[in-house]
């Protein structure tokens, strides 16, 4: 169950015991969903270099005293949802390097008389509580002095001893789930100083004097305040509106998958010394059983000015009260998606001295339907530069609008329109009209750089003279059959043309110029998708389909017409087998392998300048370069990935670089799913990557399966995935958000190994 970085994943194998003949070389131990009972002081004695073990979900219900003593390198150790009664600090007395403690889930009633985390300097995340959890006793956090993040689950918690959390200087992230209001308030007594992130899951402020419970709170210097699935009314709002304008240094206020008693009618008396430093509120899926009776707000207007950014996601809005608009001075951001927003209520919401700093417009998933009456609604606001209003209705649009004079970003896509008018503004320097129906586009755009018409009905690309500084064109998805080189070099300045998934019809001069013209990428049958080629242009995956020219069209003399048809017959025989067999493929495959072997067998290591090279497919791009770089670029030490997009050298052929890239990164991470595998340059490197296993006889790849894949699915010809999927262990990407942290420490471990 090892594979070659030593992580060993022996999880829901139905165990009942620890396995024997583990060795100092493992790194990582998975021993989760098993039916383990008892850990043993033999059992983990020579895994001296563990670094990560997970017990979790098992039947453990007791652990020997120095079990874990021999794992003076283990940074995570996962006992949640367990059996222990009780927690015994011998446990940890030796983990010197564990980071994090995760003992959620199991059946302890408290932490013990003492600290049981005392010797874990190191501890950065700490996960605690049970249904049965009901104690907290002063000295239980004793030598924790820095926490990341900790976690409480105590909805039994009845009683906690003032001073227990005090030893505890700073806490980035505290997570509360606790029903007793006055235990809570305790807890918060003890943290004033040192939480910079508060958030409070599953309570219910119900009557007022529960809130003033915590009017401790006013005193906290949190930066950030979140409330998840909890319950507020009318009569709390205004107590708990009164504690947060005293919180001194609070900058944020979150309510996720709350529920609202109400109809808004509070009776609010803003103070004079209100919040100064609350800048930013975030409010998203609010029940408000009785939504269709909130009143104007006309309570909290004193309160609004400082905002700069406020989104109000998923929650049945259907109108901003004009007050409430004047009031919102100084915002800046503004989201209103997912909402019941209308035309009228548009015009209302956005009236006149309404937002008046405002600079961006969510307005996605509402129920607008006139763009003219939109855009008039929003023309006063002087400031606003990006405005997204797709996944509305608006059908037919007018041939003139009013638009805000400083617009630049429209984003029109989903929206039902089947032509394109005046109306949209000349301003624009971006404009999505994705998902529509279009079947032209002539609109004179002087400022134009980006245009965005996937997924519509051209039959023709748009004219390039009345866009001339057009720079990104994608036309993915249309009815594109051909263009001409005339109006392919009409754009002068385009830097980037999309146009895969289309249907082009191969003629003699259409296949020359594709072939010849300096400026552009090859177009030819199954280009991968998203990759570009190796000129500053690309169309990429455009479909071309098989070639069936008449001799007239490619020859017109009479004289070779007949040595044409037995030219083009034989090709089109060899180009059936080639498809087949994939013979085209493997072909040049095998000439990029030949290129690859005359290279040196390993970079130097003074070239070696990434820890990965990530092999993705585009269709996954948002969660590898805004979920997974962020987290491992943004890693203490941070690692340095190598992502086609940014890395690779413009001009450069793209098998080169791949080949390159792989060369000049320790390790190789492949982040599996069903696009990657229809992908043929996530193919290519893929088997660069084998070739480098073989030649090296190291194990560079590592294997992120972001979703499941039926094995039907694989293609034969990726023949080595159904290799190394059998023979490696893989990391398989959780939705579950407690069982993530896991995920990026393997994915670290492994990047380190």
């Amino acid at each position: 169950s090892c594979d070659a970085s030593q992580l060993c994943n022996c999880s829901s194998m139905g165990l009942d015991f620890v396995p024997l003949g583990l060795t100092a070389k493992i790194t990582v131990l998975n021993l989760a969903h098993n039916r383990i009972k008892h850990i043993r002081s033999q059992d983990l004695q020579q895994a001296v270099n563990l670094r990560a073990l997970l017990l979790q979900s098992n039947k453990i219900s007791s652990i020997d005293e120095d079990s874990f003593w021999s794992l003076a390198k283990l940074e995570l150790l996962d006992l949640s949802n367990n059996s222990l009664a009780h927690l015994s600090p011998e446990w940890f007395g030796h983990l010197f390097s564990l980071q994090h403690l995760h003992l959620q889930g199991n059946s302890y009633r408290d932490l013990g008389e003492s600290s049981p985390f005392s010797s874990l300097r190191n501890l950065s995340s700490l996960h605690l509580g049970n249904p049965r959890f009901s104690v907290i006793r002063q000295g239980n956090f004793e030598g924790i002095e820095l926490l990341h993040k900790l976690w409480i689950d105590g909805s039994n918690l009845s009683q906690y001893e003032q001073g227990s959390l005090k030893s505890i200087k700073k806490i980035n992230h505290m997570v509360i789930n606790i029903r007793s209001i006055n235990v809570f308030s305790e807890i918060v007594r003890d943290l004033l100083h040192s939480v910079a992130w508060l958030e409070v899951r599953r309570m219910a402020f119900s009557i007022p004097a529960e809130v003033q419970v915590l009017r401790v709170m006013s005193s906290s210097f949190a930066r950030k305040i979140s409330f998840r699935q909890t319950l507020l009314t009318d009569a709390t709002v205004p107590e708990l509106v009164s504690i947060l304008e005293d919180m001194p240094q609070i900058m944020e206020l979150e309510l996720v998958d709350c529920r609202l008693l109400g109809t808004g009618e509070w009776e609010m008396q803003i103070q004079a010394k209100q919040s100064q430093t609350l800048r930013v509120l975030t409010i998203e899926k609010l029940s408000i059983e009785e939504f269709y009776l909130f009143t104007d707000l006309q309570s909290v207007e004193g309160l609004l000015s400082p905002f700069t950014r406020v989104t109000v996601r998923n929650t049945k809005v259907f109108l901003v009260p004009c007050r409430i608009s004047q009031c919102l001075l100084s915002l800046e951001y503004l989201d209103l998606s997912a909402n019941l927003l209308g035309d009228q209520s548009l015009e209302h919401s956005a009236c006149q001295g309404g937002w008046p700093s405002l600079q961006t417009l969510n307005l996605s998933q509402n129920s607008l339907s006139d763009l003219e009456m939109t855009s008039k609604s929003l023309s006063h606001l002087g400031n606003l530069i990006v405005l997204d209003i797709s996944q509305n209705n608006f059908g037919e649009i007018p041939d003139e609008c009013t638009w805000p004079k400083n617009l630049k970003y429209l984003n029109l896509s989903s929206t039902q329109i089947s032509k394109v008018t005046k109306c949209i503004p000349d301003t624009l320097e971006v404009l999505d009209v994705s998902a529509n129906s279009l079947k032209e586009f002539r609109l004179e755009l002087p400022r134009l750089r980006e245009l965005y018409l996937t997924k519509n009905q051209l039959k023709a690309l748009p004219g390039a003279t009345p866009i001339p500084n057009l720079v990104a064109l994608s036309v993915r998805r249309n009815k594109l059959n051909s263009f001409s080189k005339e109006e392919f070099e009409s754009f002068k300045r385009m830097e980037l043309l999309d146009a895969s998934d289309n249907n082009f019809i191969c003629s003699c001069e259409f296949l020359s110029f594709i072939h010849h013209e300096a400026r552009m990428a090859q177009v030819l049958a199954g280009w991968p998708d998203g990759y570009m080629c190796d000129s500053p242009l690309a169309v990429r995956g455009a479909r071309v389909g098989a070639v069936h020219l008449s001799p007239m069209e490619c020859h017109r003399s009479l004289v070779v017409s007949l040595i044409c048809v037995l030219v083009f017959l034989v090709i089109l025989l060899l180009v059936a087998v080639g498809y087949k067999y994939h013979v085209v493929w493997y072909v040049r495959m095998t000439w990029a392998w030949l290129q690859a072997k005359r290279k040196p067998k390993r970079a130097p290591p003074k070239d070696v300048c990434y820890d990965a090279f990530v092999s993705y497919s585009e269709n996954d791009s948002d969660w590898v370069e805004n979920t997974m770089v962020r987290e491992l670029e943004q890693a203490c030490p941070p690692f340095r990935l190598c992502l086609h997009k940014r890395d690779f050298v413009p001009g450069k052929w793209i098998v080169d670089n791949i080949i390159d890239s792989i060369e000049k990164s320790r390790k190789t991470l492949f982040v599996l799913s069903e696009h990657f595998v229809q992908s043929e340059w996530c193919k290519y490197e893929l088997d660069f990557s084998h070739f480098r296993l073989f030649d090296e006889n190291n194990d560079a790849a590592i294997l992120v399966l972001l979703e499941p894949i039926q094995s039907n699915a694989i293609p034969k010809r990726f023949c080595k995935l159904r290799k190394i999927m059998n023979t490696k262990t893989y990391l398989e990407w959780p939705l579950e958000e407690e069982q993530q942290e896991m995920f990026w420490f393997n994915l670290k471990i492994a990047l380190r190994s």
